[in-house]
């Protein structure tokens, strides 16, 4: 079951790097995030653990519905354009993801992780969420892009440390969380105000400030 799972949350995560619209790629995000819920809850049924248990309510809490709540919020008041602005277009980005996917294979065989069918799977789906979520941020125009970018990358390591050491610390695992959400809302605010001041959030054309 949970191989399944995870074979899904790699899927949104494809799906995320095919489409060309905002609205798409935060929906895709919930999707990829409610699939690292199930991912938790899970481990939690498994291990009889209640911090996992909390863990994972926090998760689609504060990623199934705050994050992606307050996005589209942002984009709203934005009036952001819907349409990503990509420098690599969608099928060569699909490429390019199915390629991090192999090396994240090679590279969790390397570390060790080959042994147990179930944790090399997990460690592998990790590094390709981290390594696509980091091709996100540098191959769209949009500053709103990039910040769902580094929400992807998160994820990555949330499942890379569950995978690794079986969960975080409790408390470490609530205060990042904390962290997560205070920091998309001081970049949204961020994101608000440089619309305000430039009219737009393509950071292609933020070269014709230089001199």
């Amino acid at each position: 079951m949970q191989g399944i799972v995870l074979f899904l949350l790699l899927a949104s995560t494809y799906l995320m790097v095919i489409t060309k619209r905002m609205p798409a790629l935060i929906r895709s995000f919930r999707y990829q995030s409610f699939f690292l819920f199930l991912v938790t809850f899970l481990a939690a049924f498994k291990e009889k653990e209640i911090g996992l248990y909390v863990v994972s309510g926090m998760i689609i809490l504060v990623k199934v519905f705050l994050i992606p709540y307050f996005l589209n919020l942002t984009a709203k008041k934005i009036n952001l354009d819907e349409n990503l602005g990509l420098f690599v277009n969608s099928q060569l980005s699909l490429v390019l993801a199915l390629i991090f996917t192999y090396y994240s294979w090679v590279l969790s065989v390397n570390l060790g992780f080959g042994q147990a069918l179930l944790q090399s799977v997990a460690v592998t789906v990790a590094f390709s969420v981290i390594f696509i979520g980091a091709f996100m941020m540098i191959s769209r125009m949009k500053a709103f892009t990039q910040v769902v970018g580094i929400l992807i990358m998160e994820n990555g390591i949330f499942l890379f440390a569950s995978s690794v050491s079986g969960g975080m610390p409790f408390f470490t695992e609530i205060a990042i969380f904390f962290d997560i959400f205070i920091s998309v809302v001081i970049m949204g605010i961020f994101v608000f105000r440089i619309n305000k001041l430039f009219t737009h959030i393509d950071v292609n054309k933020l070269s014709h400030l230089k001199g």
